[in-house]
């Protein structure tokens, strides 16, 4: 059975772990999370796998879901193909980051923009916890490591994520 208590568990000691990519003084260790997208490199994924570490967890959590489902233009390793992905499946609920009457739950994805870059759709992470005014996450690829992290609800969240439980593709 796969469901988001589950995948927040898994995210909560995955992030923990944690992993990295090319650091000082630190050979990359996410070989694992890559191994979910065979068209990918550990040298490739470097600086750039945060949505690899959430699919990485979901399928860690049970959920049945492919490296690229075809309604995205890219595989999940991209934020925008989650995106592309739930916008074409009324199955999955999508949020506005906007929406004041939704609340976040532990498992829901959390989809940002304008965190690190000036871009839309520029990182993504799982939500542990929630409050009134921030959340709880755990997230890959922030300066290159996996990390739990207190955001906070602002304008630079995108979109939300609910994944029912027991989905499968």
């Amino acid at each position: 059975m796969c469901d988001r208590v589950k995948l927040a568990m898994i995210a909560r000691k995955e992030a923990e772990k944690p992993y990295n990519g090319k650091l000082d003084n630190c050979v990359p260790n996410i070989q694992d999370i890559v191994a979910g997208f065979p068209k990918w490199s550990v040298e490739e994924a470097n600086g750039l796998w945060c949505a690899a570490f959430v699919y990485h967890c979901v399928i860690l959590a049970g959920f049945k879901i492919p490296v690229r489902p075809k309604e995205s233009s890219c595989s999940l390793a991209g934020c925008g193909a989650w995106e592309e992905w739930v916008q074409a499946d009324n199955r999955i609920e999508y949020h506005r980051g906007k929406d004041n009457a939704f609340q976040p739950a532990a498992g829901d994805i959390v989809l940002f923009d304008r965190v690190f870059n000036n871009m839309e759709h520029d990182h993504i992470g799982i939500v542990l916890e929630n409050y009134d005014d921030y959340m709880i996450t755990a997230e890959g690829n922030v300066e290159n490591v996996s990390r739990i992290l207190q955001r906070k609800k602002n304008n630079h969240i995108r979109a939300y994520i609910r994944i029912p439980d027991d989905f499968s593709y």
